[in-house]
């Protein structure tokens, strides 16, 4: 068996966004956002398909102005994963969203305006059982929590959570799930760690605004990974500054790395050197993309030489080593034929479709 690091999960609440379950044992879910105008139902309407062939369990949506609730209606009629509506500051866009039929809201009570408004808003989510989940960002945090802290930081947002939460318990509404988000790592690190100590909320992790998709995904990697290490967190988004689909990838990627969830090819591969007996970069390039649209669970070794290719092999249920003249592919851990050159690519892309198609089969079977 393998090395352990990942910690139990840690215990929550478990609350729903349309017919996906966050918190409790659920699997963690992986989120992302669209960045067209919500306007634009036709292109909105795309970019929610897209990030839902990606294998996004939830998608979120701005909706900033009358314009925007107004689109909401036939975007939603359009899809079916679950939409989460994105509000800041307006009460109407909260109810208007609700009022659509969206499956969740984005919004801190506390900055909505009065608690008569706040009521109306927590009355029609709870009569439609509709979650809500209160975002702190360290870059929007109260003044008042500013003046007290001097500065953004962990405590300050931690209060700001458990500010919002109490507004919510008030009025006897619980269907909550909380972000801690900033984009430095240490400090979204010491938030999270400190509400999942006194809440049972769920979580939604995030580093927000953490950048580029080479480096937002290595900051989302490491402030995400701790997390998820420690058995904090229910569900993902990695924001980057890239197209909405590549958080979804990356956001599998990180949960895949950790053996907390499994979604589409796990591929092994060497670094490569002067070893090498094919070019094990541009193979491994141009497989993943051949296999993006895969969604089942298949591990993929793709070794150029043979000082590790057997042993990696041997641990996948396809694997490729680098040989000469001819190249040898393994299958379930066995050694099964031997391929030439111009071979690689098709024989593996065919052997990983057959055998997704058949678990594809087993789970409807099932």
């Amino acid at each position: 068996m393998r090395d352990q690091i990942v910690q139990a999960r840690k215990k929550t609440k478990t609350i729903h966004v349309g017919g996906v379950p966050v918190g409790g044992d659920a699997p963690i879910a992986v989120q992302s956002m669209t960045n067209t105008l919500t306007t634009d139902i036709d292109a909105t309407v795309a970019q929610v398909h897209r990030l839902e062939q990606a294998g996004a369990d939830i998608v979120r949506i701005s909706v900033p102005d009358p314009e925007s609730a107004a689109a909401m209606p036939e975007i939603l009629a359009q899809t079916t994963v679950p939409i989460i509506a994105d509000i800041h500051f307006s009460y109407k866009m909260a109810l208007a969203s609700l009022e659509a039929g969206v499956h969740g809201l984005r919004l801190n009570p506390g900055n909505i305006g009065s608690r008569d408004r706040v009521e109306r808003v927590v009355k029609a989510a709870a009569e439609r059982n509709i979650s809500i989940r209160i975002g702190v960002n360290a870059g929007s945090l109260e003044k008042e929590l500013n003046e007290k802290y001097g500065e953004p930081c962990a405590d300050a947002m931690v209060e700001s959570a458990l500010r919002h939460i109490r507004i919510l318990e008030e009025m006897n509404f619980s269907d909550i799930k909380v972000s801690l988000k900033a984009s430095n790592i240490p400090m979204t690190v010491a938030a999270y760690r400190k509400l999942a100590e006194q809440v049972d909320y769920p979580l939604h992790l995030g580093i927000t605004e953490s950048g580029s998709l080479f480096g937002g995904t290595v900051k989302s990697s490491v402030g995400l990974g701790l997390l998820l290490a420690e058995g904090i967190g229910d569900t993902i988004r990695v924001s980057l500054a890239a197209e909405p689909e590549e958080e979804v990838r990356v956001g599998f990627e990180i949960l895949k790395s950790l053996g907390l969830r499994h979604r589409g090819v796990n591929l092994i591969a060497c670094p490569s050197c002067a070893r090498q007996k094919f070019n094990v970069i541009q193979t491994v390039a141009e497989l993943e993309k051949r296999v993006a649209h895969i969604h089942e669970n298949i591990d993929v070794a793709v070794i150029g030489c043979v000082v590790n290719g057997p042993g990696e092999a041997k641990e996948a249920e396809v694997g490729l080593t680098g040989g000469y003249p001819v190249h040898m592919l393994y299958r379930d851990g066995e050694k099964a034929e031997k391929i030439k050159q111009d071979q690689i690519l098709d024989v593996l892309v065919a052997d990983i479709e057959k055998r997704a198609a058949a678990k594809r089969a087993e789970q409807e079977k099932d």
